[in-house]
């Protein structure tokens, strides 16, 4: 079990899912990364969240 994510957090994550779905896969390393290049976020803490909310919400949408 992890960490319930604030609601900016998740808004975020869902946004830049929308928009940049093809960019992020279901490898956390991978989406921070690619994080880093689409949205530059200074603090590490919350781009770690972001990274692990958008790897969560990609491994959901493979099940489906």
């Amino acid at each position: 079990m992890g960490r319930i994510k604030n609601i900016p957090v998740k808004t975020l994550g869902d946004d830049l899912v929308r928009h940049y779905q093809v960019k992020f896969g279901t490898n956390f390393e991978k989406n921070k990364k690619s994080l880093a290049n689409i949205q530059p976020i200074k603090s590490k803490r919350v781009r770690n969240q972001v990274a692990g909310h958008i790897t969560n919400k990609m491994k959901k949408l493979a099940k489906v």
